[in-house]
Parts: structure tokens; C-alpha cells; sequence
């Protein structure tokens, strides 16, 4: 067992699918926030998005490895 994903032959890690699940939830936060009018609250929507992106993988990727934080870092 390698820990990757076989998608049609080819191996992914397991990190990418975590990327693509983390932009995909960031974009489905960004439209409702923008739909509920609370992007005026945010100072600069590029970084609001990027770090909610970034926050949104640590999570997933925490959560792929059993909630356990600390072993993401080292």
C-alpha cells in the first residue's frame, strides 16, 4: 500500500484530492458570503480567500489523517 489514490491508473496523492475539496468548499463559502452582502466586512477579498482556501485544506487534511494536527508539521 503506497497511501495513494488510483484514479483510472493513475496514482494521486492524497493531499491534491484535499486541495481540490478545500478550493471547492472555499468557492461554495466565497458565493454565499457574497450573496449574503458580508464581503463589505473584509478588507481585501484576495487575501480573505486565499487564507480561507488555505484554512479550509489544513482541515481537510487533518481530518484525512485522523484529526491529528501535529503530524501534519512534523
Amino acid at each position: 500500500m503506497t497511501g495513494e489514490f488510483d484514479l483510472a491508473g493513475v496514482y494521486v496523492h492524497p493531499l491534491v484530492i484535499t486541495a481540490i475539496l478545500a478550493f471547492i468548499a472555499a468557492e461554495a463559502i466565497a458565493w454565499l458570503l457574497g450573496r449574503m452582502r458580508l464581503y463589505r466586512f473584509v478588507w481585501h477579498r484576495g487575501l480573505f480567500d486565499v487564507a480561507l482556501t488555505i484554512l479550509l485544506w489544513a482541515g481537510f487534511a487533518s481530518l484525512l489523517n485522523g484529526g491529528n494536527m501535529a503530524a501534519l508539521f512534523g
